[in-house]
């Protein structure tokens, strides 16, 4: 197909049997072939080329040849078909469609996966010339991932993909026909970016630090920490979010989901807690979402906002008294929840009442007396500073004391055996024991004193009689009770011995019991009593008597008169009414009586009496009711029971006895009434037709 125009390609010839001199013979090519590749000499008969072949266009051409004899009349045509065969050229070099193409792969494809196929095209019509192997190269260093197939253009994955390693990747994809001639093959070629597409086979990686500070009084929303988690994954892999799982439940933290800011939510307290460990989990937004989980330790730094606190709200210790000053008292110990510098402490005494009286070591707490402590001046300290309590023990170096140098006291002779007449006291300004006081008599007081160790109480042991001795003169001693030099102090006591209102008065009788009619009159006297007083003085003789109970109603009286006799006046005493009695409304009265005499100390003693109020027949009998309405049938039979009346009468025995009586309404005898229990019987036959009602008139009597 290389063969150049205007060259001669053949040259008919005239058979030689055929062949004449001078033979006249015109040479043409059909006009019907439409091909104008050819050209014949019309004369010579030679052929040639008249443009250029293409092997590609037309692989064969048939022409088809006449030759007129001129020398023959008329001229004679004869038609000679012309088999022309156009050889190959390789003139075509293999070609893709497009010079650059783009890819893509999962990077999570297995080794062998069909990744494209290439085709390449090769305007040659020879089978070697256009027989296409391909080939491929690939730009940049490293070992290809990808393999093709030299026959079939297959492209597949030789080695697995990790996009996170190799984003992509540029081959040249030759593709070389097979001409014979080595030198005669040609090529084309085309670049192919293979990009590896992402699949979501990354966790999130933190880059962040897992530790973080923060002071423990940082406001609310204060920047904490920054929490980064990088994903090598892309797009919606690649994108991140924060999380907070666990070690946040009082929600003292708040983090940004997006940016990873982590502030605080609430206010801080170290001594409360001093770290927190929050389970973070940063979280792509692949399908499915793959997660990463970090423990960040957030370590609170101390303030000093806490006071030192002592480990006992109250010390509390003894010293003896009378010490040498430099002798230990107690050692304090307190606490500082905040750490570092801020927790290291320093002990003082404020001042205070008696703050002089000790000393602390300012390091280690202990406590110590710069002076003799007195525990009669002052036997408690309350030490400022904390609650130091400190209470100074006693040594027995004080006497029992008595309230007075000597103790005179006037008694009553009636005082009963038993009874106190003196309380001595003495106090001692020592404590415990040697401030515990016991006392005792000294002189003999013939039996008939004695005093309480304990109390100090003094005590008639038998009955004093004025009379017999009017005055005792006794000593008491107060002791302590101190097991070491017990101390003791003497007291003079006098006792006067006073004569009394021995006698009470005393009624004849203790009992009275007597009746008066209800209907007796006001001022009527009921009773005449008396009483009688043993005593001698006119004061304690001298009786008055009174009601002091049973006479709420002022019913009765009493009136004292004077009766003269032939020798002496007599002093009479009537219980005496007062208001009018009603049996009905009480038909008794119980009377307590009292007569008292005058003495200093006044005696008295009481009577009861007894009144019994006899009844009078005052009271009428009242029915139960007004009236009474009954309804009977007229067919009722005679003897049935009708009714039944009642009355009742508040006077007593025969008065109260009731009789019944019709007295009006029953002209025709049709009811009886029982006089003794108001039962009503029907006694004739009824007949409503005559008469419809009875009104009957009932007298209770």
């Amino acid at each position: 197909e290389n063969f150049k125009p205007a060259q001669v390609l053949d040259s008919l010839k005239w058979p030689d049997n055929h062949l004449a001199t001078n033979r006249k013979l015109h040479f043409s090519i059909a006009k019907d072939n439409g091909d104008v590749h050819f050209e014949i000499h019309s004369l010579t008969g030679e052929l040639f080329l008249s443009k250029e072949l293409d092997y590609e266009t037309a692989s064969h051409f048939l022409l088809q040849v006449i030759i007129k004899d001129y020398n023959n009349s008329p001229p004679q045509n004869k038609s000679v078909f012309l088999s022309i065969d156009v050889e190959d050229e390789n003139d075509h070099s293999p070609y893709f469609q497009d010079d650059f193409v783009v890819i893509g792969i999962e990077e999570n494809v297995p080794v062998g996966t069909l990744v494209y196929i290439f085709n390449a095209k090769d305007g040659d019509g020879g089978f070697l010339n256009s027989k296409i192997r391909y080939s491929l190269e690939m730009s940049g260093v490293g070992e290809n991932p990808f393999l093709i197939h030299s026959l079939y253009g297959t492209l597949t994955t030789a080695f697995p993909l990790d996009r996170e390693i190799i984003h992509s990747v540029i081959l040249t994809v030759s593709a070389t026909d097979q001409a014979i001639n080595l030198t005669d093959r040609r090529l084309g070629s085309l670049a192919a970016k293979i990009v590896i597409l992402d699949i979501n086979d990354n966790s999130p990686s933190f880059t962040s630090s897992p530790l973080a500070y923060v002071m423990e009084d940082a406001e609310i929303g204060f920047l904490v920490h920054c929490i980064v988690a990088k994903d090598p994954d892309e797009g919606k892999n690649g994108q991140v979010t924060y999380h907070i799982l666990s070690g946040n439940e009082n929600k003292p933290f708040v983090l940004d989901k997006i940016t990873g800011v982590l502030t605080t939510a609430q206010l801080l307290d170290r001594e409360i807690q001093e770290c927190y460990s929050l389970m973070v989990m940063a979280l792509d937004d692949g399908s499915p979402a793959l997660p990463t989980m970090q423990v960040l330790t957030i370590v609170v730094l101390d303030v000093n906002d806490e006071s030192p606190i002592f480990l006992k709200q109250l010390y509390e210790t003894a010293v003896r008294e009378n010490q040498d000053p430099g002798k230990f008292v107690i050692k304090v110990e307190a606490v500082d929840r905040d750490a570092g510098l801020n927790s290291l402490l320093r002990y003082e005494i404020l001042p205070g009442s008696g703050y002089e009286k000790f000393r602390i070591n300012s390091d280690s707490g202990e406590v110590i007396t710069t002076a003799s402590l007195d525990r009669e001046a002052q036997e408690v300290f309350s030490i400022k500073g904390n609650s130091l309590h400190l209470t100074v023990l006693d040594e027995n170096d004080h006497n029992p004391l008595f309230a007075k140098t000597q103790y005179q006291i006037s008694v009553r002779e009636d005082l009963e055996e038993g009874s106190a007449i003196l309380d001595l006291f003495a106090s001692d300004e020592d404590d415990g024991l040697n401030g515990q006081v016991m006392y005792s008599l000294v002189d003999d007081t013939f039996g008939t004193f004695a005093i309480d160790s304990l109390t100090g109480s003094v005590i008639t042991m038998k009955a004093l009689d004025q009379e017999t001795k009017s005055q005792y003169m006794f000593r008491a001693v107060a002791s302590d009770c101190s097991t070491h030099f017990p101390r003791s102090t003497t007291v003079s006591v006098v006792v006067h011995v006073e004569d009394v209102n021995n006698y009470a008065p005393q009624f004849t009788r203790v009992l009275y019991d007597l009746s008066v009619n209800e209907d007796a009159l006001v001022g009527e006297s009921v009773l005449t009593l008396s009483a009688m007083d043993y005593d001698w003085t006119h004061e304690n003789t001298y009786v008055e008597y009174s009601i002091i109970s049973g006479n709420s109603d002022n019913l009765f009286s009493i009136e004292t008169s004077v009766v003269k006799s032939e020798t002496s006046y007599k002093l009479v005493v009537s219980l005496v009414l007062s208001n009018t009695l009603d049996r009905e409304t009480a038909p008794s009265h119980r009377l307590v009586l009292l007569a008292s005499d005058h003495g200093t100390s006044s005696l008295s003693s009481t009577a009861t009496v007894l009144i019994t109020v006899l009844d009078v027949n005052d009271n009428p009998p009242v029915f139960s009711s007004p009236e009474y309405h009954i309804h009977v049938k007229e067919s009722i039979p005679v003897g049935s029971h009708i009714t039944e009346v009642s009355a009742n009468d508040y006077n007593a025995g025969t008065n109260a006895e009731i009789t019944y009586a019709i007295i009006s309404g029953n002209e025709r005898g049709h009811f009886r009434l029982d006089e003794k229990t108001g039962s009503m019987d029907l006694m004739k036959t009824l007949d409503y037709e005559v008469t419809m009602k009875f009104t009957l008139v009932i007298q209770a009597t």
